[in-house]
């Protein structure tokens, strides 16, 4: 054997077969299954695949159905306000003089809209709005938006007809006052959604609201589901008032006094007409005045009732007080005589009439006749102070009218009581009508309470509310406070119509066929701003007829230009409208003639 390792040889006759397993050193091909084997594959995947599509479907349907259903429902449910109808105001009679109508908003979906300026175009002759203005509300980044409010149904009939798509509509109402400013500064006006701003409006806002009601609907893409089933809850409307004021006398009232605060170049005036049985208030009128329709173009002082939030001093019209209550304290009567000077001295103030005069012999009624500022503070020195004092208080004056008028004044009463209210020059001062102020409707008041036999009633302004039914229910009277006894209102009365005879300061104001009673007042005005007086107020109240007067009527003129005299300034409004008012109400005339009172001595 050689010893030299000999390198192994190729076998001539091929490779040496090896007991060892082949391992193959790339990827393995595996013969393909048999076809049973394959379909029960496939098939057990798909039985997999429907399992879990039969498990979302059970959850959807059976598990989850309800909710999902509701969710759906929820999506296409639209609830909608039914407005309710704001109550109505109407004049003693029926006569509207506020009422609401129903009304449309349009809408607008602005995703549905393809052709913005388009869709402007078609609508703004229809609506009124300038293009651009409708643009916007087309434009919007939102599923929603007010194209405008309050048109009425005719007018979106003519919209809804265009048929455009995303334009839809909701119910609203509308506050109308079909007679423009006729007892405006009275009724008041409402805001932009309905309610009340000013007067009674605003006074009386949650009794004429009432309260809306809801409609639910299913829609899809704005439009009803005609199969849909609908719920409702249907709107309570609110109570509608009933006025004491007379529709006829209120226009008659606003019109001569606007005509005469013009001609005269006052700052503005005021007038009422009283009923002094019941305190009813047959007319309630200011100048300057406004339209409730279009409120919002007025300045604020415009829309205010000056009659109850303006106060003023009375002036010779608060010499009726001094009068009655001289008379009742038995201090002097009709023919009681006095001698009055041109000027008088009291608390180191020199007092004077309206004009100097020579020494005047006169009576208690040729003082109030003539209105001696001097005569009136020597008749209540007959009584005192305090019993003036008293009676000013009785009358009502510095106290509320009991109406409850939005924005209402007491107007001022010094306090006796009072050192800092009260001087040595506040009696005198009172007695003649200065020192004192008060508004309007207390100032008719005082002369309604002497023409009701002495018993003051509160002005009453509410009749009484009607339900959503028509259901009328009266407002309840209040008792009337004697005041004084009714002989005193008698003789005071006759008095009065000295001041209307010839007389008197007011001769002008007689009306043919009715005895009159009435005063005249020119009063200095308080000016707040200065603390000192500045212009005046030119007034007179009168009643007829004079022996058992039906009406009270009271006239004031702020700051007249042509003259201060009551019966020049304030009286003409008077005369013309109680002829009218007496007519009107079918007030016989007189039967008797008034008593001749002695003037001088």
């Amino acid at each position: 054997m050689n010893s030299k390792t000999s390198e192994q040889q190729p076998n001539p006759q091929g490779p040496e077969i090896s007991n060892q397993r082949f391992v193959p050193s790339g990827p393995v091909m595996v013969p393909l299954e048999s076809p049973k084997r394959r379909i029960r594959f496939v098939t057990f995947i798909f039985l997999v695949v429907m399992s879990l599509y039969m498990a979302r479907l059970i959850e959807i349907q059976v598990v989850r159905g309800p909710e999902l259903a509701a969710t759906a429902q929820n999506s296409r449910l639209q609830t909608l306000p039914l407005p309710a109808l704001r109550g109505n105001f109407t004049d003693s009679n029926g006569t509207p003089i506020a009422t609401t109508v129903m009304a449309r908003n349009v809408t607008v979906d602005p995703t549905l809209i393809t052709d913005p300026a388009g869709t402007a175009a078609a609508l703004s002759p229809i609506l009124g709005i300038p293009v651009e203005t409708i643009i916007a509300a087309l434009t919007v980044d939102s599923r929603f938006s007010y194209v405008t409010k309050r048109i009425t149904p005719k007018t979106w009939k003519t919209v809804a007809a265009l048929g455009i798509p995303g334009v839809f509509s909701e119910p609203t109402t509308n506050r109308i006052y079909p007679n423009g400013s006729l007892a405006a500064s009275v009724i008041g006006y409402v805001g932009a959604e309905g309610t009340g701003l000013g007067g009674l409006e605003y006074g009386l806002n949650d009794q004429l609201m009432g309260q809306d009601g809801k409609l639910t609907v299913e829609r899809v893409n704005g439009r009803e589901i005609p199969t849909s089933q609908r719920q409702s809850i249907d709107p309570i409307n609110g109570l509608s008032v009933r006025l004491t004021l007379d529709a006829d006398l209120q226009a008659m009232l606003e019109k001569s006094l606007g005509e005469q605060v013009q001609a005269t170049g006052a700052e503005g005036g005021v007038a009422v007409i009283m009923e002094p049985g019941t305190g009813n208030i047959l007319a309630m009128a200011t100048f300057p005045t406004f339209d409730p329709n279009n409120a919002f173009v007025t300045d604020d002082k415009s829309k205010r009732n000056t009659t109850v939030t303006d106060v003023f001093e009375p002036g010779s019209t608060s010499k009726l007080m001094t009068m009655a209550s001289v008379i009742e304290e038995g201090g002097a009567n009709p023919g009681t005589q006095f001698t009055v000077e041109n000027r008088l001295s009291r608390g180191g103030t020199s007092f004077k009439d309206y004009q100097d005069h020579k020494t005047l012999r006169l009576t208690l009624a040729g003082i109030l006749a003539k209105s001696s500022n001097i005569g009136t503070i020597l008749a209540s020195e007959s009584i005192g102070q305090e019993k003036l004092y008293e009676y000013l208080k009785k009358f009502g004056i510095g106290q509320s009218t009991g109406m409850n008028f939005p924005g209402e004044s007491g107007g001022k009463l010094p306090d006796i009581n009072n050192e800092d209210e009260w001087s040595d020059t506040t009696f005198p001062t009172l007695a003649f009508g200065q020192g004192l102020s008060v508004n309007a409707v207390q100032a008719t008041s005082v002369f309604a309470t002497i023409a009701n036999d002495g018993v003051r009633m509160l002005p009453r302004l509410i009749a009484g509310y009607s339900n959503t039914e028509g259901v009328y229910e009266p407002s309840r009277v209040d008792e009337g406070v004697r005041v004084v006894s009714a002989k005193t209102a008698k003789t005071v009365r006759e008095m009065l119509e000295v001041v209307v005879s010839a007389d008197g300061t007011a001769k002008n104001l007689q009306i043919p066929g009715y005895r009159v009673g009435g005063k005249t007042g020119t009063a200095n005005r308080y000016d707040e701003a200065t603390g000192g007086y500045s212009g005046y107020t030119s007034s007179f109240i009168g009643m007829a007829p004079a022996e058992k007067p039906a009406l009270v009527m009271s006239v004031f003129i702020h700051n007249p230009k042509t003259s201060t005299y009551g019966s020049v300034v304030a009286g003409p409004v008077f005369k013309e409208v109680m002829t009218y008012a007496l007519a009107h109400r079918k007030i016989p005339p007189s039967t008797t003639t008034p008593p001749k009172l002695p003037v001088t001595w």
